[in-house]
């Protein structure tokens, strides 16, 4: 979203509409649906059930700021850790050395389990100035006793009676436009198992330039390996 003209509620959720309405509707070449293993087992679920518990999905803002920048989302249950991240990867970088195979830098920042900022930089090696690698310089804030956790703070909003972070009716509207015509054209929903990063179709279909980064979490550190 842009900037709002002020910080009142309105403004701001005016901004978030204003970004939806810039996404055209997601092409089912662009989705990839996925259940996890059993899901048909769990109590109250129905047995031809074709409801995703895991998604994977690339969208496009076309916007002046975002034309051409591909968006890569994906989330799902029972996957290997809960993290919630952004991962941002610049353009690949020239070289005037073939030697090298210079890495795309990235920035990277986390909002939960833990606050986090990341940096992947290009490296070169000491003593020789024709060869690179890539290496993460990471930045991270445990979070406090005393932080409120998401619902926590939605709560707290509610009682308060601020709506700006819950969604109102034309966001939900925009929000439908870009999936439903993917989901009304039946796409197939592929199985995985549990404690994995989705299914294998993935990799094929809907991968961003590089891969996806698979994160984790380590409770002893708090701190990313990738």
């Amino acid at each position: 979203m842009e900037p709002p003209a002020r910080l009142d509620t309105e403004s701001i959720r005016d901004e978030k509409v204003k970004a939806l309405k810039s996404i055209p509707p997601l092409e089912t070449k662009n989705l990839v649906r996925g259940q996890f293993r059993d899901y048909l087992k769990e109590k109250g679920v129905a047995q031809n059930s074709q409801v995703e518990t895991f998604a994977a999905l690339k969208l496009e803002i076309d916007s002046w700021r975002w034309r051409g920048v591909p968006f890569y989302i994906r989330a799902g249950k029972c996957l290997p850790t809960t993290v919630t991240e952004v991962l941002v990867r610049l353009r690949r970088p020239p070289t005037m050395f073939q030697r090298d195979d210079l890495q795309s830098n990235y920035f990277r920042f986390r909002i939960s389990p833990d606050n986090s900022i990341a940096f992947g930089l290009n490296f070169a090696l000491p003593g020789d100035d024709t060869v690179g690698f890539s290496t993460e310089i990471t930045g991270c804030q445990a979070p406090a006793p005393d932080n409120m956790n998401a619902y926590e703070r939605v709560l707290g909003d509610a009682m308060a009676g601020d709506p700006s972070l819950f969604a109102r009716e034309d966001y939900v509207e925009e929000a439908w436009r870009i999936v439903d015509p993917a989901l009304k054209a039946s796409t197939p929903v592929f199985q995985y198992e549990q404690k994995t990063w989705g299914p294998a179709e993935v990799e094929n279909i809907v991968s961003p330039p590089g891969g996806w980064v698979n994160s984790v979490v380590s409770h002893t550190e708090d701190t990313v390996h990738q």
